[in-house]
Parts: structure tokens; C-alpha cells; sequence
């Protein structure tokens, strides 16, 4: 995914429906007021309704944050990077997640809006729920905690100075934007660069 000049002021213009190009951006407020609530009552339905033990619905909480970190590898390299040909197939990518990487500091842009968000999440959970049954209360939580952790993180690193713990992570996506979009999927943690060989070298820094 290469642009000619990366931009990094402006937007871009997406939809000629002012309504559809209003639907493409958030902040992450919205994301925080809207996921929020839905972790505490799950895990409040999970050990008051379903009488899940504390310690499993900690346990299960961990491995939804952990199951997170390899989702969100997972979709960047091999969904948001795909190579399709045909104009449709160009714009579903660029709508989808090339125009962050042309307009990178775009601070709108970089939490998912919440329409498909939404249907995602909502996907998400029958899923989880289908496999893991009643823990799915505990799991999904774990989950959203995750995106919300790599959402935060990601608009931490375009938005602002990074403090001295994020300075590794800030550098791998910093060369995944700049010199090197086929390495440094991960946002959120390096572990799953580290395991698929896909971290960033060091002196392209």
C-alpha cells in the first residue's frame, strides 16, 4: 500500500453523502462511551446472572485481551493489506484502511466508526458465545478491553509525542507507515512480529 506523498494534514473525502462521510469518522470518546458499559455489564451478567467464578471470569478475561492481540495481526497484515485488482477492490482497501496510510495523523480516522464496529462486535460475540458458551461473558470483555487498549495506543502514537514506554511500538509503526507496510502489523505489542518474523529492522529507524 504506497501513495506518491503521504499526507500528513487533511482528510480525505471518502463518500459524496455528507451522511455516509460522516459515519467514517469517530473519537474516541464515542468508542469509550460506547463499549465501556457493554465490558462492566457483561461481566456483571457473567458472575451475578450465570454465577461464573471470579477467578474464571479473570482467567477468561486475559485470554479474550491476549486473543485480541492476535486478531488485530491478523486482520492488519491479511485483511487490511490485501492486493486486490479492479477499481472496486482498490476502493474497498482504500476506504477500509489505505486512506489512514495516505492521511496517517488523521485523528478521526483511527478508532473504527461506529456503525461497523457495531455489526462487528455483535458478530463477534454470537461467535464467541457459539464456541465457549457462557464464558464467551468473560472472553468478549476481554476482547473489546483489547481493541479499546490497541485503539488508544493507536491514537496515541499519530496524535501525540510518545512517552518513553510506547518508544518501540511507536517506532515499528512509524516504519510500517513511512518505509516498510509489509512489516510491524502489530499496534498494540510486537509479540505477534516477533512470532511471524515480521518485525521492522532496527537501523531503518
Amino acid at each position: 500500500m504506497e501513495f506518491e506523498k503521504i499526507k500528513n494534514k487533511g482528510r480525505a473525502r471518502l463518500f459524496d453523502s455528507r451522511l455516509l462521510e460522516v459515519m467514517t469518522i469517530t473519537h474516541p470518546i464515542v468508542v469509550y462511551c460506547m463499549y465501556f458499559p457493554v465490558i462492566f455489564y457483561l461481566l456483571y451478567h457473567g458472575y451475578t446472572v450465570l454465577l461464573m467464578p471470579l477467578g474464571t471470569e479473570v482467567l477468561f478475561f486475559i485470554a479474550g485481551v491476549f486473543f485480541w492481540s492476535f486478531f488485530e495481526y491478523v486482520m492488519h497484515r491479511y485483511l487490511f493489506h490485501l492486493i486486490l485488482d479492479g477499481e472496486f477492490g482498490k476502493r474497498f482497501v482504500y476506504v477500509m484502511h489505505g486512506v489512514h496510510h495516505e492521511y496517517p495523523r488523521d485523528k478521526e480516522r483511527l478508532f473504527m466508526p461506529p456503525v461497523p464496529s457495531i455489526l462487528l462486535a455483535i458478530t463477534l460475540f454470537f461467535v464467541f458465545r457459539l464456541v465457549l458458551g457462557a464464558y464467551a461473558f468473560s472472553f468478549f470483555p476481554g476482547f473489546v478491553f483489547g481493541y479499546l487498549a490497541y485503539g488508544s495506543m493507536h491514537y496515541a502514537i499519530h496524535a501525540f509525542t510518545p512517552p518513553r514506554f510506547l518508544k518501540a511500538l511507536w517506532r515499528n509503526h512509524h516504519l510500517h507507515h513511512y518505509k516498510h507496510p509489509d512489516k510491524g502489523f502489530g499496534v498494540s505489542s510486537v509479540l505477534w512480529d516477533v512470532v511471524f518474523g515480521t518485525v521492522p529492522h532496527k537501523d531503518d529507524a
